[in-house]
């Protein structure tokens, strides 16, 4: 049992180590070490009771050192590889939307996040800055943009690394990510239920998401006699809305539904055909990819395939936990989902 004498002397404040709280607590101070880290080794009373002390008396372990003895850093890299579209910004909505439960996930689970974007031409050996450093536990890779070699070869000799992007047959690192091929089916199928007979697919054809999204929506097409064309559009807020009035300049008198490889696109699509006078969905049906917040918000509201975020998130810090404690895990690929509102 505690000694009440010795916690009287100790509340005023004075609790600054492991062995203070120990004998408050009437413990020894690996006992404490371990009930502040949550370990199941101490008696969930016992535990409960020290970790209440702690707090009573504002003491908190010391997380650099505990984390220096167990050769553990706390943190979490994630990179954003943009060698497809250096100029596209990490403000981009699909990216602050996932980095937002990736953030919300990471630190349910006591680790913090280290962020940086990448542009792969500039720093080839960027992947290796993260594995090779000591900075970070284990690394998140949102997107495979042109890296995809690069990310397999990492992938050989660094176990604790997931990557958002698509899943294909025989590919050694693990992914979490959208079927993409079926959300371009779905988009296509819409665009052409609701009369389109002529398809723009807006968006870049090279990274690997896109280049299925447009792979599926061609399958549909196809099956269906209706022609498509990709238009290839960059994600950089400065090009984007030029690139897209010069894309329907040209083709606006030929094509009556649009595909855009994201949310983002679409709705600075939605506005370039407002402007040209050109009715949605009434004269253009318009389908987007993502279901980002801002999607049910658009004049009318967007029409897209929804892959669900959220749950990626979860899925990549879940994997990536497991990786880390030297499980070798699947890819998870989650379902899309057509999400009919007003353009299509």
């Amino acid at each position: 049992m505690p000694d009440d004498s010795l916690e009287t002397s100790l509340a005023d404040g004075q609790v600054r180590t492991i062995t203070d709280l120990a004998r408050l607590a009437g413990v020894s101070p690996g006992t404490v070490s371990r009930a502040l880290a949550g370990n199941a080794l101490v008696n969930a009373r016992t535990r409960d009771r020290i970790q209440q002390l702690a707090r009573t008396h504002g003491f908190q372990l010391n997380q650099m050192a505990s984390n220096l003895r167990r050769q553990k850093t706390g943190v979490v890299g994630v990179a954003i590889p943009l060698g497809h579209d250096r100029r596209q910004q990490i403000s981009d909505s699909f990216f602050m939307t996932l980095l937002g439960h990736l953030a919300d996930e990471l630190t349910e689970h006591g680790y913090d996040l280290m962020l940086r974007r990448v542009i792969p031409d500039r720093d080839e050996d960027w992947l290796a800055r993260f594995t090779g450093s000591g900075m970070v536990d284990g690394l998140i890779v949102i997107g495979q943009s042109d890296q995809f070699d690069r990310i397999e070869e990492a992938a050989a000799a660094y176990l604790p690394m997931v990557v958002w992007g698509n899943h294909q047959q025989g590919q050694r690192h693990c992914v979490v990510g959208t079927d993409n091929r079926l959300g371009g089916r779905l988009a296509a199928q819409q665009l052409i239920a609701a009369g389109a007979t002529s398809l723009m697919f807006l968006g870049d054809t090279e990274p690997m998401e896109f280049a299925a999204r447009f792979a599926g929506a061609g399958d549909v097409a196809a099956r269906a006699g209706v022609p498509i064309m990709a238009c290839p559009t960059h994600l950089a807020i400065d090009r984007m809305p030029d690139e897209i009035a010069g894309h329907l300049a040209r083709h606006a008198g030929q094509i009556d539904g649009i595909f855009a490889a994201t949310d983002t696109l679409a709705v600075a699509c939605l506005k370039a055909l407002q402007d040209r006078g050109l009715a949605v969905p009434q004269r253009m049906r318009l389908v987007g990819f993502d279901d980002l917040p801002l999607a049910g918000q658009t004049v009318p509201p967007l029409t897209t395939i929804r892959q669900d975020i959220a749950a990626g998130a979860r899925g990549l810090v879940d994997l990536l936990l497991r990786r880390l404690a030297g499980e070798k895990t699947e890819s998870l690929v989650l379902p899309p989902e057509l999400v009919v509102r007003a353009t299509a």
